[in-house]
């Protein structure tokens, strides 16, 4: 499935969080995973990592000549 799965995350708003739907609707996708708690997922990405990352993984480039 691509996407958010609104009726979950409605669900949550709704019963665990216990916001009006005009509440939740107003709402950015960030705002709702702090309000979940997400920030305690782990560390912000950093200049640093986000390095790491690019050199375990770069990017695969086009032939542009074709």
């Amino acid at each position: 499935m691509n996407g958010f799965d609104w009726p979950a995350l409605l669900r949550v708003a709704l019963f665990e969080l216990q916001l009006r739907p005009e509440e939740f609707w107003k709402l950015t996708p960030l705002e709702l995973r702090i309000m979940r708690g997400a920030e305690a997922d782990g560390p912000p990405l950093t200049r640093a990592r986000l390095e790491e990352l690019s050199a375990a993984f770069p990017d695969k480039t086009r032939d542009r000549a074709k």
